[in-house]
């Protein structure tokens, strides 16, 4: 039996978790991809924090492998959610992105566009439906 030199389902999701950081690095208006990684982790962190813990792990099951490691990356469930309005939840990305405060409002829409091209609408709906109404309507807006 012949070595393979690759593991297809490595191949396969970073091919998907790329496919993302480019779509949302031209959201963004950067060529750079780590930009791009550091406001679609954070987005995703706010976006986990804020939902019961049954709709988070539902999300987080949508999502590449690769993509999925660093959304449940530093996660504690036991005190989730975290209750938060609007303001909470764009200082909450900014802070973890490390983001010019002038561009968080568009940069977390573009992150959020990113996620609903890659999610099943679905799902989408049973995640971030339940979110408060300041943050739900930012969000798909």
């Amino acid at each position: 039996m012949a070595a393979k030199d690759h593991v297809e389902a490595f191949d396969t999701t970073l091919e998907k978790t790329y496919l993302r950081l480019n779509e949302l690095a031209e959201e963004l208006g950067t060529s750079d991809r780590h930009e791009a990684y550091q406001m679609l982790r954070a987005f995703l962190h706010a976006l986990r924090d804020r939902l019961p813990v049954e709709s988070a792990v539902n999300l987080g099951a949508q999502l590449p492998m690769l993509v999925r490691g660093f959304y449940y990356e530093g996660w504690d469930p036991a005190h989730k959610p975290e209750k938060m309005h609007l303001e909470a939840f764009l200082a909450y990305v900014r802070r973890e992105a490390n983001w010019d405060p002038d561009d968080v409002e568009a940069a977390v829409q573009a992150a959020s566009r990113t996620l609903q091209h890659h999610v099943t609408e679905g799902e989408l709906a049973k995640s971030i439906g339940i979110l408060p109404n300041d943050i739900f309507r930012f969000l798909v807006s």
